[in-house]
């Protein structure tokens, strides 16, 4: 009997601020802030300077906890509080279709970090990994892989409109052993000197095998006359060049005789 009219006549003086916040599931410096924001109205104080909280203090902060932690933006939590039934459905509705929103935006975050986690899927769509894929298993070095690799995240995110034929014409590495060859002798020419007369050769034998698909090398005419489009065709087609000049000289043989059968290349 005694320790409940103890209990009750602790809660007819009050709460202390930090019973209140226990209570409510908050901490002492949120019951604060909601007061500075005049979300739940400051008690009175008692004999000794303190405040009490009453049940309708209470009440009150723990609808504003609630809101807060359904989503509720702070600054449209005073309104509801006092709103109609109708007018809160409809607020509610309003905040169920932001957080549905951020889900999404959270679920396409976690989706990146899982392709991340999975080597160039982040950055690719699969058809250009599974391309990869295949050169690495049909013997490229990996260097090449590599080579290709950053080849195609350039060529993505710098002309997007020829990333489809780029592929295609990987695709077409990958089913055609002779051309694979080709490009396995084109990558070993890196060692060459670039005045070595198997350069020439061997690019008049790359041209004829990308000509052999006349669709493959096109590049769209809108792209040819935008005034980058030389620059950031030459980021893409020379990437690497600087590692090997032999190379370089092989891809503007192989570039010069595409032009001259009529394949519209951005010069650089």
């Amino acid at each position: 009997m005694t320790g409940h009219a103890r209990r009750s006549g602790a809660m007819a003086d009050g709460l202390t601020i930090g019973q209140a916040a226990a209570f409510a599931g908050v901490t002492v410096k949120t019951v604060r802030h909601y007061h500075r924001l005049g979300l739940v109205p400051e008690p009175r104080r008692d004999g000794s300077g303190y405040r009490r909280y009453g049940s309708a203090d209470l009440l009150r902060l723990i609808r504003v906890r609630t809101l807060a932690g359904a989503g509720v933006p702070l600054a449209d939590t005073a309104d509801l509080l006092d709103a109609d039934p109708e007018r809160f459905a409809g607020a509610l509705d309003g905040v169920r279709r932001r957080l549905t929103d951020q889900i999404e935006e959270l679920t396409a975050r976690r989706d990146t970090l899982h392709r991340l986690a999975h080597g160039d899927r982040a950055l690719l769509p699969d058809r250009a990994c599974e391309v990869l894929a295949r050169l690495a298993g049909l013997g490229f070095r990996p260097d090449y892989v590599t080579a290709q690799r950053e080849a195609m995240v350039l060529t993505r995110a710098l002309i997007p409109e020829i990333f489809d034929d780029f592929l295609a014409r990987l695709e077409l590495l990958v089913d055609d052993p002779e051309y694979s060859e080709l490009v396995k002798l084109g990558w070993e020419a890196r060692s060459w000197h670039p005045d070595d007369p198997r350069i020439e050769e061997l690019a008049r034998a790359l041209a004829e095998k990308l000509l052999a698909d006349r669709t493959l090398p096109a590049v769209p005419e809108d792209l040819r006359f935008r005034t980058d489009a030389a620059a950031r065709y030459g980021v893409v087609n020379h990437h690497r060049e600087d590692e090997a000049p032999a190379v370089a000289r092989l891809n503007a043989l192989v570039d010069a005789r595409l032009r001259a059968a009529g394949i519209g290349l951005p010069y650089r």
